[in-house]
């Protein structure tokens, strides 16, 4: 496992990765297929999510191994002491730029909270993640003081924004500021809190398939800071 860190913006977020963590992604893209087919989701993603729970028992076992593998790696990179498992999915993007609605043409934030981390384990080399500043308001990170006014003008430009995915090639109302390539076997983690989104390229199969599609781990943690051990 090869872990790093980079910090991205004027906030000097950081941002982990971890290459060569987790099952052959050959297996992740096998328990995908079982679970499948994977229903729409039911917030903003463009795309598929199937939720993992404990009764997903080779699925619930590989996120389980997944975190335990990484925690001192997100200890060290976030400078927390333990995390719980807040949300884990599988996920795929199969909505095609023309049917995006306007708020899907944007970057996005998972959360405000200070405490929760978002991350993205790869089972299929693709195009990665990009992490963006909002120009109009200068807003990496999503907080309770700022969001308000951040919806607000973002809502107005979402229904200007033309259509197609929002990527850090494309001009207009977000400047990137980092980028993760996609590699398989790679873990990334970051603040929920930091305008980001996924990378999809021109010419991108929108597949439902596991197997050919865009498919992604997804993972919420509440992290915390005392003497307790990582669960």
């Amino acid at each position: 496992m090869l872990p790093a860190r980079m910090f991205v913006g004027g906030s000097l977020t950081p941002v982990l990765t971890v290459d060569g963590i987790g099952p052959d992604p050959a297996a992740i893209v096998g328990m995908a297929r079982a679970l499948g087919p994977f229903p729409r989701a039911t917030n903003n993603y463009p795309g598929l999510r199937r939720i993992i729970g404990p009764a997903d028992t080779p699925v619930w076992a590989y996120v389980a191994k997944l975190l335990n593998d990484a925690a001192s790696f997100i200890g060290g990179a976030f400078d927390v002491d333990g995390f719980d498992l807040v949300e884990a999915s599988f996920s795929l993007v199969t909505t095609s730029p023309e049917m995006l609605t306007p708020v899907q043409r944007l970057p996005h934030f998972d959360g405000v909270e200070d405490d929760l981390i978002a991350l993205l384990h790869y089972a299929a080399p693709n195009a990665g993640t990009a992490f963006y500043r909002h120009r109009a308001t200068g807003i990496e990170l999503v907080t309770p003081e700022n969001v308000d006014r951040f919806v607000a003008v973002a809502r107005r430009e979402a229904q200007r924004a033309g259509p197609g995915y929002v990527h850090p090639s494309s001009p207009g109302a977000f400047e990137p500021i980092g980028h993760v390539e996609g590699h398989a076997g790679r873990l990334i983690a970051y603040p929920g809190r930091l305008l980001h989104s996924g990378v999809i390229p021109q010419g991108f199969d929108f597949c439902a398939d596991p197997g050919s599609g865009r498919l992604t781990t997804n993972i919420f943690l509440k992290t915390r800071r005392d003497a307790g051990a990582p669960t």
